[in-house]
């Protein structure tokens, strides 16, 4: 029997990722990653090993849920060090724990190897301090892909209505429903609101603006996937503690001079 590392790759910035997580990448037999994982990170597999891409598009599974976890057990069972890697954390968002069913049930070792998760990142190098004393003391990670069952809906609702700040994943598709179920919640229409595409890579781009507008925005700025959704007072902080775009323009964040 062999051993299973369901892995958190991090965000996109190869350097966000765990020694514990390079570690299951160097030791592995067998690796499956997914499409948002930086692919400089298989350079540090062993030559032998096995690499199999197990890519999903929104709408479209290049390999479906349910081959991935016979894969797993596929080659666990024929001995093998196999580490599936994630992109952010694997247990959240990520299907990691559907997983560690299958494995549980088939008897084969495993272990869980968290990630930097997608909304810590983003709103990280987007100058947005999820948290703030005196101005957000909670914070809410939902999903996006699920605004249309009316039963998780309600729920969204009375979570968005009860955290300061929200970080949306993957809600791109559903941004009308999704700015529906805050204006329902009560919040202020001018709460702000920053979508952050590619984040922590060299394609980050942030772009600021209102619960009123959030829709209209997306829209006229063509914002698409993969995509962070931060609304809340936070994001108000985008402009002074914005570092990591402006170190991309080559401007000192401290004076604002270009380099």
């Amino acid at each position: 029997m062999g051993k299973v590392y369901i892995v958190g790759a991090g965000p996109g910035d190869p350097e966000l990722i765990t020694i514990k997580a390079m570690k299951a990448i160097q030791k592995a037999d067998v690796i499956l990653y997914d499409r948002l994982v930086n692919k400089e990170l298989l350079a540090y597999a062993k030559k032998e090993a096995d690499l199999i891409y197990c890519g999903k598009l929104p709408n479209y599974h290049t390999m479906r849920q349910e081959t991935i976890n016979k894969f797993l057990v596929k080659y666990a069972q024929a001995g093998k060090i196999v580490t599936r890697l994630k992109g952010g954390d694997p247990y959240l968002f990520g299907r990691g724990g559907e997983e560690a069913e299958v494995l549980v049930q088939k008897r084969i070792p495993f272990e869980v190897i968290p990630g930097v998760t997608a909304a810590s990142a983003a709103s990280a190098y987007a100058g947005i301090p999820l948290t703030h004393r005196n101005i957000s003391a909670s914070c809410a990670f939902i999903t996006g892909h699920r605004a249309g069952d009316w039963t998780i809906k309600e729920e969204t609702i009375r979570l968005m209505k009860a955290a300061d700040t929200v970080a949306v994943y993957m809600g791109v598709k559903n941004i009308a429903e999704i700015q529906d179920m805050i204006i329902r919640s009560g919040k202020d229409q001018n709460t702000p609101v920053a979508f952050i595409e590619w984040a922590t890579t060299e394609e980050q781009r942030t772009v600021t603006t209102t619960v009123k507008e959030m829709a209209k925005s997306a829209e006229e700025n063509c914002i698409s996937n993969p995509c962070m959704i931060i609304i809340g007072e936070v994001v108000r902080f985008h402009d002074q503690l914005n570092w990591f775009e402006k170190q991309m323009s080559n401007i000192d964040f401290t004076t604002g001079v270009s380099l």
